[in-house]
């Protein structure tokens, strides 16, 4: 098995959060620049720019989990990715349909943008991206599953839009993956306040709006390869594949 450092929860210019800095060039250069071996693109409820990214990530010799930061009915952001992008592609439909049809204000909120490998604009998402989809986090849990994707509650330590301040608690059928604590503590701390979390395998990353911030945390994967099926057994502490936060 070999170390690979990862990243798993980075915003680009498409949320609407995401610093106009945060093109795929840029991001590629700064993970590369970090030592970062595995990214994760996470924009909020959309998948769009994931395509490009991995392009130029694979050129890069990165590789990249393609997904998003979806946040469901109860406010709760959870990280979703998958494997490649036809499935990615049945996932955006999903998004695109539970998504509420409210016109996203730039001024107020930020451009929506996807770009290109020269980083030229080729859309913009008028929907605003950071509602809650009308989708329960059991419906979004089940549908992410259903096409072979992870499914990783996000910041669960955060007092706002995490499971446990939403919720209260992780529920015991809830079939997650993961479960991401943010860049602001730590494993130990988390475990300390709550104890049954415990047989959970963590991540833990930089949920990176800036390119500043990329790789400020990393989670290191010991694998043979960085593939979608390897990342997948280390989640389950499979055939000696590992997940640590660092």
């Amino acid at each position: 098995m070999k170390p690979f450092m990862a990243d798993l929860h980075i915003h680009t210019v498409l949320s609407p959060c995401g610093d106009l800095d945060m093109s795929p060039k840029n991001i590629v250069q700064k993970a590369k620049q970090m030592g970062i071996a595995i990214i994760g693109i996470t924009d909020h409820n959309s998948t769009l720019q994931c395509k490009v990214v991995r392009t130029e990530a694979g050129r890069n010799g990165l590789f990249v989990l393609m997904g998003a930061e979806v946040t469901t009915k109860e406010e709760v952001h959870c990280l979703v990715f998958f494997e490649n992008q036809e499935k990615l592609n049945i996932f955006q439909q999903y998004l695109d349909l539970h998504l509420p049809d409210f016109k996203n204000d730039p001024s107020r909120f930020g451009y929506q943008i996807v770009v290109d490998e020269d980083e030229m604009i080729e859309y913009e998402e008028e929907k605003l991206l950071i509602l809650a989809i009308d989708q329960s986090i059991d419906q979004v849990e089940y549908k992410v599953h259903e096409l072979g994707g992870f499914f990783i509650p996000a910041h669960v330590d955060k007092q706002k839009n995490s499971i446990i301040s939403q919720l209260g608690f992780i529920p015991k059928d809830l079939a997650v993956d993961a479960i991401e604590i943010s860049a602001n503590t730590s494993k130990t701390a988390i475990l300390q306040k709550q104890g049954y979390l415990k047989n959970y395998t963590f991540i833990q990353n930089s949920d990176a709006h800036i390119i500043a911030d990329i790789g400020k945390r990393l989670t290191n994967f010991e694998l043979e390869e960085p593939t979608f099926s390897e990342i997948s057994m280390a989640f389950r502490g499979f055939n000696g594949r590992k997940v640590s936060v660092i």
